[in-house]
């Protein structure tokens, strides 16, 4: 029986995608829920899986291609794999040799892999059924390839160096020009509008954060051993973000035209960094998460990013965005709006500096904190006053907890 292999179903937000990755040949033989193929878009990579057991009869969008929702990718044969499967053994012996630099690798494998010109084939795989891993390319880039695998590379011909930074030889001047991904591509045009099409300002403030410290210090081992996630510092802003949000309902709203949306609810996206580039996931209703449920979701988002399974309704919606690139040693940065958001919250590094304190000078661990936030939709003393709320409840928490 013949089943048309579509393209999921894409949401509104995503227009369409480009076809990655092939993981089966035509007449391959598959197992059901078996991967066929990676389609990438915008925002995440969709896997398409067998339907049942069969083989891939004939592909009708190559890797590179556009497709749009539903569109047909591929005609599947239905039915019993072992008679396919049984010559494929039988001239598997003969084809070894043909076949050995064919290399399987995983997706995100293969973008780090291109990304620094890496050849997968000089990687030692550790994958299932000799699959090479992210993880695989990561620690190949690291210098920490097996060491099984790699007399092979260094008998070849010199290769392409495995990273950027890889010193070259004196006097050669060599340039790599790499495509843009698509999500590369839509993170680049969607920062140029925030900033063509908004009227972006940005306001800082600064917060003690050893109220916070000591409190983390007191209680983490016992929150880890109560709730079985770290206590982290992420949660306390995204709570202090959220009540500052209730009270300043301008901030929690967006822009849709010449109307302006004011939510009743408060959904927070926390910007993730990963090898793709840049997502940003959402918490939903975060005034009914508890600081524990807040770092749960949190560290499955970066989890689940880093191994790019974050799905398109992890990344759909949201109020109001937070972005920490203290965690990277940015000391004060502008973060820009993620539209049709109309603020944005931008936490830095942590760093002692000398304060005057009641006519004294005592030294606090102090984070610079930016908003940057729409001037048509918000006005200056809103945001100002937005922020100051965040920094009082910093240096406070008790106030997060008796919700004054």
């Amino acid at each position: 029986m013949s089943i048309e292999i579509k393209a999921p179903t894409f949401p509104e937000s995503v227009a369409d995608g480009t076809v990655a990755t092939w993981h089966k040949k035509p007449g391959e033989p598959v197992q059901r829920d078996e991967l066929l193929v990676d389609i990438e878009t915008d925002k995440v990579v969709l896997e398409v899986v067998a339907p049942a057991d069969g083989t891939l009869k004939n592909v009708l969008k190559d890797e590179g291609d556009v497709v749009l929702s539903d569109e047909v990718l591929a005609v599947f044969e239905a039915g019993d794999i072992s008679a396919a499967a049984a010559p494929a053994a039988a001239e598997a012996p003969a084809a070894a040799p043909a076949a050995s630099g064919d290399v399987i690798a995983s997706p995100a494998a293969k973008k780090i892999a291109d990304e620094n010109g890496v050849d997968v084939a000089s990687v030692a795989a550790t994958g299932k059924d000799g699959r090479v891993t992210k993880e695989d390319v990561v620690n190949h880039l690291k210098g920490g390839a097996k060491p099984a695998a790699a007399p092979a590379p260094a008998a070849a011909a010199p290769a392409v160096p495995s990273a950027p930074v890889a010193p070259m030889p004196e006097g050669d001047r060599v340039e790599k020009r790499v495509p843009m991904t698509r999500l590369r591509a839509t993170i680049a045009k969607r920062l140029v509008d925030a900033q063509q099409n908004a009227a972006m300002l940005t306001t800082y403030n600064e917060v003690n954060m050893k109220p916070i410290m000591d409190l983390r210090k007191k209680y983490k081992d016992q929150f880890e051993k109560s709730h079985g996630v770290k206590m982290g510092f992420m949660s306390f802003f995204v709570k202090a973000a959220t009540e500052a949000l209730k009270r300043f309902p301008a901030v929690n709203a967006s822009i849709d035209g010449n109307d302006m949306v004011y939510h009743g609810y408060q959904d927070v996206g926390v910007a993730v960094s990963t090898d793709r580039g840049l997502v940003v996931p959402i918490l939903r209703d975060t005034d009914s998460m508890s600081l524990a449920e807040i770092e749960g979701t949190i560290g499955d988002f970066a989890k689940r990013g880093r191994e790019g399974k974050l799905g398109i309704e992890d990344m759909q919606g949201g109020t109001f965005t937070i972005t920490n690139g203290g965690i990277f040693g940015s000391l004060m940065s502008t973060p820009i709006l993620n539209p049709p958001q109309t603020a944005i919250l931008g936490m830095h590094k942590i760093q002692e500096r000398p304060m005057a304190v009641n006519g004294e000078v005592v030294i606090l661990p102090m984070m610079y904190l930016a908003v940057s936030y729409d001037h048509r939709m918000i006005d200056g003393k809103e945001a100002v006053q937005f922020l100051v709320t965040i920094k009082d409840l910093l240096e406070d928490p008790a106030r997060l907890l008796l919700d004054i």
